[in-house]
């Protein structure tokens, strides 16, 4: 059998980050991932998935994504049932993700041309080129 979801959407508000009763962190957060088709209105509408993360990565995303951040989850969907205090019985479905990944930093643009100036600043350096001889 095979159980495997890949997504890749906006955070909808920032996470959400608990620790299980034994220490275990967890995380939760909710996924906007835009269909790939217009509507009749020639809008694109989104799916709302809510996403759990947990142990190490679940910190790591409560620590450093928030509300609107791209990013790609990779995890199986889990359907589990529940009964709330009144006595009713819910149904839901998450994807609990195995990897994420941070596909946008906040700074991207003023990281991009730090990385542009980088690259010309070592186009110009001096090359020594007896370090490029293979002594062989």
């Amino acid at each position: 059998m095979l159980n495997k979801i890949i997504l890749i959407g906006r955070l909808t508000d920032d996470p959400e980050l608990r620790y299980t009763a034994n220490g275990t962190a967890v995380c939760n957060f909710t996924l906007a991932v835009q269909r790939p088709f217009k509507n009749r209105e020639g809008d694109y509408d989104a799916d709302f998935v809510d996403i759990v993360v947990w142990r190490k990565q679940a910190e790591t995303c409560a620590n450093h994504l928030g509300k609107g951040r791209l990013v790609a989850v990779d995890g199986r969907l889990q359907i589990r049932t529940y009964e709330t205090d009144e006595g009713y019985n819910r149904r839901v479905s998450e994807v609990v993700a195995n990897d994420v990944r941070f596909l946008e930093w906040p700074d991207d643009n003023k990281r991009s041309n730090n990385q542009k100036q980088s690259n010309q600043q070592q186009d110009h350096q001096q090359i020594d080129e007896e370090e490029l001889d293979v002594p062989f």
